[in-house]
């Protein structure tokens, strides 16, 4: 039976993860209180009690504007420990997949980013996904390293679930609206990368194995693309039809008007045709992914 190791398994990814991955082998799901990643020795252990064939990592330090206050902390997840990932996966013959972010990228390019566009983290949290990137590439394990942007789901902490709540509590919201980018399910994201993964099986060789030959990096997002003040008013509009309750009133600001301590990119924006073009997926529009989404709570509730 095939070893799977997926790392956050209570984030808004890993969860979906435990569900779309159980088709593809025997998935050992882990949090930090089952693997601290920031601590490599921790990291080593599990990795060697398990012997995975496939390392999923989606655990990371997310808090973007806290980084800029806990830089060690940041770097150590998501800095050194998918490198540490990276030297196992090696060890044992195994691959890995990682996930990563838009904010390697600066905002400053006027059209959607590409796999091989120079990178120029605005950020900490940035530089730190950049890093554990640059490490897991330097192992040379078979790996995918997968960027996605603007995640949202039906648990942990998203801006989805933070419109929804901000929606009942307040008569007037005031949203960014010069940031650009493409709000990706968490769903979507998982379901992608089960079926990716479906075409790296065969049962004639080590599971996976065939990474090797297609090692590197993908953009993989919605379709389309919105400013949050257009992802806001979506979520809004979605809602206001089963919704009794008085939707607030939506003000579009400019970033200066919200500051916060870790810069943002402007154009968040990043081309997943290379994923069509290598696996022949692609996520559908943001609109129609934030229906299903929404679609799904109600049933849910």
């Amino acid at each position: 039976m095939r070893k799977i190791l997926l790392t956050g398994k209570n984030g808004q990814v890993g969860w979906e993860l435990q569900r779309t991955l159980a088709a593809l082998g025997d998935v050992t799901a882990v949090d930090r209180g089952q693997m601290d990643l920031a601590d490599p020795d921790a990291i080593r252990k599990v990795i060697r009690e398990i012997r995975p064939d496939l390392i999923v990592n989606t655990a990371a330090y997310t808090a973007v504007d806290k980084a800029e206050s806990e830089p060690d902390m940041a770097m150590a997840i998501n800095g050194v420990a998918p490198g540490v990932m990276a030297e196992e996966a090696k060890r044992l013959n195994a691959a890995i997949i990682h996930y990563s972010t838009e904010y390697v990228f600066d905002g400053s390019k006027k059209s959607p980013y590409l796999e091989e566009d120079t990178t120029n983290p605005p950020n900490f949290y940035g530089k730190t996904k950049l890093a554990g990137e640059q490490a897991i590439r330097a192992i040379g394990a078979p790996h995918l390293i997968m960027r996605t942007s603007w995640v949202y789901g039906a648990r942990g902490r998203n801006f989805l679930l933070t419109i929804l709540r901000l929606a009942r509590e307040r008569s007037e919201l005031k949203i960014v609206d010069d940031q650009i980018g493409a709000p990706t399910w968490s769903r979507m994201l998982a379901e992608v990368t089960s079926q990716m993964l479906s075409a790296h099986y065969s049962p004639m060789a080590r599971p996976f194995s065939s990474l090797a030959e297609t090692s590197g990096t993908l953009h993989v997002v919605s379709s389309g693309s919105t400013s949050w003040h257009g992802f806001a008013a979506k979520i809004l509009e979605n809602v206001s039809t089963r919704d009794s309750h008085a939707m607030p009133k939506l003000l579009p600001i400019p970033t200066t008007d919200y500051p916060l301590p870790a810069k943002r990119p402007q154009n968040s924006r990043m081309s997943s045709a290379k994923l069509k073009q290598t696996y022949d997926l692609e996520i559908p529009s943001w609109e129609k992914s934030l229906a299903l989404c929404l679609q799904e709570m109600e049933r849910n509730s």
